[in-house]
């Protein structure tokens, strides 16, 4: 599948409130076939200059919006692990047991908070691979050497700088295995939630589900890496296995 249809898919499946913040693919891939149509001369240098600016412009932007969703995610983490931390304190001494219903909330936005940090992971990836073909598709156009350059800043760029969302999303995970495994109970071959009826049940294993498929988008994403056709100086370095054992 051709770079340009894959990113419209990963767009269309994201978040809606982020679709317009992905790399403008197809206005860099237009100024690419301007460019190589007026390649020599003045004409070509201007070409150039305009090509960099609109690369440094989406460059910025991306940055800003990961940052900003980074720093968003860090907050909701801790607030969610206080959170957690207290309803596991709960049924002790005086403390009264947290009920069903906000054991719910909590894993709810657990699970959320996991998925959308995994979609902002794949926003790096995407963005990422997204640059380094348009900046192949111009070298190969116009004969020049704007890729190795370029890519090589584009390395230092928060938003390709994802330790900290990575430790976030397995801290994440091991949170959700600990809620999970704590709040459930066997009782003959089923599995059960302490303090939630039957009619409760559906819900709840529903966002186990949800759970499964976003550690599944990692591995996902890890697959990909490794296993490029064009795999090579400018391809996305493997990533770490998640840390959940659920995948």
């Amino acid at each position: 599948m051709k770079f340009g249809k894959r990113l419209k898919r990963q767009v269309e499946e994201s978040l809606p409130e982020w679709r317009d913040k992905f790399l403008e693919y197809k206005r860099l891939k237009k100024l690419v076939r301007i460019v190589s149509s007026s390649s020599s001369g003045d004409g070509g240098g201007r070409g150039e200059a305009a090509f960099v600016r609109l690369l440094d412009g989406e460059v910025d932007r991306i940055n800003a919006f990961f940052l900003e969703q980074e720093e968003e995610f860090v907050i909701r983490q801790r607030e969610l692990q206080e959170t957690v931390e207290k309803a596991a304190g709960g049924g002790g001494g005086r403390r009264p047991a947290p009920d069903a219903a906000e054991m719910r909330r909590v894993r709810k936005e657990i699970v959320d908070l996991h998925g959308e940090m995994v979609l902002l992971l794949n926003y790096s990836a995407v963005n990422y691979t997204g640059l380094a073909k348009i900046l192949k598709k111009y070298d190969k156009r116009t004969g020049r050497l704007l890729r190795l350059p370029f890519i090589d800043k584009v390395l230092r760029q928060p938003f390709f700088t994802t330790e900290l969302i990575s430790r976030l999303v397995r801290d994440c995970e091991t949170t959700m295995e600990a809620i999970f495994t704590s709040m459930a109970t066997t009782t003959g071959d089923r599995w059960t939630w302490k303090g939630c009826s039957d009619a409760e049940m559906a819900p709840l294993a529903e966002q186990q589900g949800i759970f499964r498929n976003t550690v599944a988008a990692l591995v996902t994403m890890k697959e990909l890496r490794s296993r490029s056709s064009t795999y090579g100086w400018f391809s996305l370095p493997p990533m770490a296995a998640p840390a959940s054992g659920l995948a």
